[in-house]
C-alpha cells in the first residue's frame, strides 16, 4: 500500500468529501469534537461537491468540507498548512456565517442549529501545549457554558509527537494518521477498532485511486512545491538586502552572519 499525504487537498477531500463514503468523516467529527452517546454525529450529509485541478498549478474548487448532520447541526472542516495574516478572524467570520446563514431574515431563531469549526493546522497556533484544543464561549467569572452554538476544536500536527504504541483516544489516532500516512505501508491495527479510519486508510491507498486522481493530487502538490520555492526566494532576497546594509555600515562578516543566517561565501559574494 502507498498511502497518500493527507494534507494535500486532494486526498483531504477523498478521505473528509466523499459522499458516498461518509464513515470517516463521521468518525473524525465524533474524534475532534469529544462527541459521546446521544450526542454523537451518526448521519451527515455533505455539502458542495469536489472538482479536481484539471491542470499544475489551478487550484481546487473547495479546499474544505461542509457537513450536516442527523440532528441540524453544521460542521466545516479545514487543512491548513500556512498560517496565513488574519486566520482567527478568518475561522470565527467562515462559522459565523454558516450559523447566521441558516434562516432568512424574519424567521424565527430557535430554526438555528449548533456550527462547529474543525482545523487542522501544519503549524502552532496558540500557546497551549496539547496538540488537541477546544475553544468555547464561557462565562468569565464562573465558566458557564451558555453560549453553546459555535464552537471550535483545532488539531496542531506541530505538537503532536506520540508514537504508535502512545495512541490513547480516538483523536490520537486520527492525528497519526493525518500527521504519518505517508510513511506507513499497511493499514495499523489501531485503525481495525474503527470503521471510519479503516475507511480512511484504504480510500488513502493510492493504488486504488484513478488516473484522475492522481493526476490532480500530484498537480496540488507541483502548486505547493511552487508556493514554497518562491516564498524562499522572496526570504533569501530580503536576506541579501539586509546583509548588504549591513556590510556597508562595516559589520564583519561574523555578526552580519548571526544576524542574517547567511554563509561567509554569500557574504563575500556581496
Amino acid at each position: 500500500m502507498q498511502f497518500a499525504d493527507i494534507k494535500n487537498d486532494i486526498a483531504f477531500r477523498k478521505i473528509f468529501g466523499n459522499e458516498q463514503k461518509t464513515a470517516p468523516l463521521i468518525s473524525f467529527l465524533n474524534a475532534s469534537l469529544e462527541l459521546e452517546g446521544e450526542h454523537q454525529v451518526v448521519s451527515v450529509s455533505i455539502a458542495n461537491p469536489y472538482q479536481f485541478p484539471r491542470i499544475a498549478g489551478e487550484k481546487a474548487t473547495i479546499v474544505d468540507v461542509r457537513a450536516t448532520d442527523q440532528s441540524g447541526r453544521k460542521f466545516v472542516v479545514e487543512m491548513q498548512v500556512a498560517d496565513k495574516t488574519g486566520f482567527d478572524k478568518r475561522v470565527q467570520y467562515y462559522i459565523s456565517r454558516d450559523y447566521s446563514m441558516q434562516i432568512d431574515k424574519g424567521e424565527d431563531y430557535p430554526l438555528l442549529h449548533p456550527a462547529y469549526f474543525i482545523g487542522i493546522l501544519d503549524f502552532p497556533f496558540g500557546t497551549d501545549t496539547d496538540y488537541h484544543t477546544r475553544h468555547l464561549i464561557l462565562n468569565k467569572a464562573t465558566n458557564e457554558h451558555l453560549l453553546k452554538d459555535i464552537q471550535f476544536s483545532f488539531i496542531e500536527l506541530p505538537k503532536f509527537s506520540k508514537e504508535m504504541n502512545e495512541l490513547d483516544t480516538p483523536i490520537d489516532k486520527w492525528t497519526y494518521f493525518i500527521k504519518h500516512s505517508e510513511e506507513l505501508h499497511v493499514i495499523p491495527d489501531f485503525a481495525n477498532e474503527d470503521e471510519g479510519l479503516k475507511t480512511a486508510f484504504m480510500e488513502a491507498d493510492k493504488y486504488q485511486w484513478s488516473k484522475e486522481e492522481l493526476k490532480a493530487y500530484d498537480n496540488v502538490g507541483i502548486k505547493e512545491q511552487d508556493e514554497r520555492g518562491e516564498k524562499e526566494m522572496i526570504a533569501k532576497k530580503a536576506k541579501l538586502e539586509v546583509a548588504k546594509n549591513l556590510k556597508t555600515m562595516g559589520l564583519s562578516n561574523t555578526d552580519i552572519r548571526e544576524a542574517t543566517g547567511l554563509s561567509d561565501d554569500e557574504i563575500n559574494r556581496l
